[in-house]
């Protein structure tokens, strides 16, 4: 059996040759990088949000803008640095001016997201944003995937993943709380339920 490494630079390879991606193009033309994930391939804790941004194309790292920023100053607060997580995107290439990713895009990227997850086998999912949540409630069946973030933002879901049992913590994308004070608090109250996940 390869490595971890290995098999997620296999990823990273079959993502970059993606020609059949209606992004890929697009990502081309604009001197952009498919952003793949970044961190720890045995982390515990997975960070999964929609698609990367503008900052994320021209640096191929998820959450490298103000979003990302703020991210990690939620890691710091229960005590952990991105070294110690994995995060990545359900799409791995930047949608044309920020619009959200289509369900073809979600599709045709999605499976790598699942490779991803049963190589790291993280213990905890933490989903950043709805498009993130839905996915990861529909791919494991959750009872919970017909309801909305408004309700389960902050709950420790239970699932089963096909390498064993999986929580997934829905969140709000750091995004919304850059503009909104309240939903900073809210994160920052919700982020909590991390905490039992850092060693």
């Amino acid at each position: 059996m390869s490595s971890k490494s290995e098999q997620m630079r296999q990823i990273k390879d079959e993502i970059v040759n993606l020609k059949e991606s209606p992004l890929y193009e697009y990502r081309t033309n604009s001197g952009y990088y498919p952003v793949i994930g970044q961190g720890n391939h045995d982390a515990d804790v997975m960070f999964i949000g929609e698609a990367p941004g503008l900052n994320e194309a021209k640096t191929g790292i998820p959450f490298s803008g103000a979003s990302g920023r703020l991210l990690d100053e939620l890691l710091e607060m229960i005590g952990l640095d991105r070294e110690h997580v994995y995060i990545t995107n359900v799409v791995k290439d930047r949608p044309p001016d920020n619009r959200d990713p289509r369900r073809n895009e979600i599709d045709l990227y999605s499976p790598f997201l699942e490779r991803q997850i049963n190589i790291i086998e993280p213990k905890v999912i933490a989903t950043l944003g709805r498009f993130s949540m839905e996915f990861i409630l529909n791919l494991f069946n959750m009872p919970e995937k017909d309801q909305k973030i408004s309700q389960l933002h902050g709950r420790l879901l239970e699932g089963q993943a096909p390498y064993g049992t999986v929580y997934v913590l829905p969140l709000f994308h750091p995004a919304v709380a850059l503009y909104q004070r309240s939903q900073r608090t809210t994160l920052e109250e919700d982020f909590k339920a991390l905490k039992k996940f850092v060693k």
